[in-house]
C-alpha cells in the first residue's frame, strides 16, 4: 500500500448552491469529482474516497421533521441520517467511479464500507455543539425556525449564512479500517468513512451504541488515513490553495509549507474555525502520525495537484519531494 492516497470530498462541493440541490443534481456533481479521481486512478495511485454530508444529513433531518409535523410519521434519530446519507452518497460515488473507469477501460472495482466511527462520549462537544449541517439561511429565516424548534442552535458559517450546529466528537478508531485494508489489497478503490462515520460509542461489555452526533469527515479521514498507513492525504475544498490573510489586499496563496509553518499560521489565527481550521488541524494530526504529505485542492485540481501544478502542500521538512 505504499501509493495509497486517501481522498476526501467536501459534502458542501456535492451541492453547489441552494437551488440545485436535488438528488440529480448531487449526482452531476459526483460524476465530475469522479472524473477527477479516476484521473489519479489512471497515473497508478490506490485510492480510498471519503466524503461529507453537512447538507445532506440536514436535509435528512428536516425531511423526517416535516413528515413528522405534517403525517405523523416517526423521527428518524440524526445517527440514523448518517448511516442514510453514507450510503446515499456512497451508492453515487461507486456508481459513478465504476462507469468513469468502464469507460476508460480501468480494470478497477469499487466498494462502499459503511462505517462506523468510534467516539467518546464525554466529548465536551456533546455539551457545545459546533458542526454545521443542512442548508445555509438568513438570520430572519433561521430566527424563524427558532420559534418551531428553542432548541436548534444556529450559527454563522463563513459569511454564507445560518446553519444548525449538532454535536460534533472527535473520533477515536475507525471500526471496519481493517475490512478496508483488506478491501485497498486486493486492488478495490475504497468508500469509506462517509459523513466522517457513523458515530458510536463502545459499553461496558465493548457493544457498541449509536449516539446523535456527525463527525467532522478530515479529521475522521485524516484518523482513516493513519490506521491504514496511507502515505497521503489529499483533502478536497473550494479554493485550489489555501490562503493567508485570505480577502485582504496581501493575501498570499501558500504553495509548500512545513508543518511549523502550519502550526504558526493557526497560531496567527490565519484559518477560520468552521471552514479552513479543522482542514490544518487534520492535516498536521496526520503527519505527527506517520502521514508523509498532506495536499489541501479543490477537486477539479485534484490531477493538477498530484503532478505538483496545484494545490497547497505541506511536509514535515521542506527537502521533502510532493510527489508521490
Amino acid at each position: 500500500m505504499s501509493k495509497l492516497v486517501i481522498v476526501a470530498i467536501g459534502g458542501n462541493s456535492l451541492v453547489r448552491d441552494n437551488g440545485r440541490d436535488s438528488v440529480q443534481d448531487q449526482y452531476e456533481a459526483v460524476q465530475e469529482t469522479a472524473v477527477n479521481i479516476a484521473d489519479m486512478v489512471q497515473e497508478g495511485y490506490n485510492v480510498v474516497v471519503t466524503h461529507g454530508n453537512g447538507p445532506q444529513v440536514g436535509f435528512g433531518m428536516r425531511r423526517s421533521e416535516i413528515a413528522n409535523e405534517i403525517a405523523g410519521m416517526p423521527d428518524i434519530p440524526l445517527v440514523n441520517c448518517v448511516a442514510d446519507t453514507q450510503g446515499g452518497i456512497g451508492y453515487q460515488i461507486q456508481q459513478a467511479l465504476t462507469n468513469e473507469f468502464t469507460k476508460r477501460g480501468i480494470n478497477k472495482k469499487v466498494a462502499t464500507v459503511i462505517t462506523q466511527v468510534e467516539v467518546d462520549i464525554n466529548d465536551p462537544n456533546f455539551q457545545n455543539p459546533t458542526k454545521p449541517v443542512g442548508s445555509f439561511f438568513t438570520l430572519e429565516q433561521a430566527e424563524e425556525m427558532k420559534k418551531e424548534h428553542p432548541e436548534w442552535i444556529f450559527v454563522e458559517d463563513s459569511g454564507r449564512g445560518f446553519r444548525r450546529v449538532v454535536p460534533s466528537p472527535k473520533p477515536i478508531d475507525i471500526v471496519e479500517k481493517e475490512a478496508i485494508k483488506s478491501l485497498v489489497n486486493a486492488g478495490y478503490v475504497v468508500i469509506a468513512v462517509g459523513g466522517g462515520g457513523i458515530p458510536v460509542i463502545k459499553t461496558r461489555d465493548n457493544s457498541y451504541l449509536g449516539v446523535d452526533a456527525v463527525i467532522d469527515k478530515d479529521f475522521a479521514t485524516s484518523l482513516l488515513a493513519e490506521q491504514v498507513n496511507a502515505e497521503t492525504l489529499i483533502i478536497t475544498t473550494g479554493v485550489p490553495r489555501v490562503y493567508i490573510n485570505f480577502g485582504k489586499p496581501n493575501q498570499l496563496a501558500l504553495e509548500k509549507i512545513t508543518v511549523e509553518e502550519a502550526k504558526q499560521y493557526v497560531l496567527e489565527n490565519h484559518f477560520p474555525p468552521g471552514s479552513m481550521l479543522p482542514k490544518i488541524e487534520a492535516s498536521l494530526s496526520f503527519l505527527e502520525n506517520g502521514g508523509k504529505r498532506v495536499v489541501i485542492t479543490n477537486p477539479e485540481s485534484l490531477k493538477d495537484a498530484i503532478n505538483e501544478k496545484q494545490g497547497t502542500h505541506i511536509v514535515e521538512q521542506l527537502n521533502e519531494a510532493c510527489c508521490m
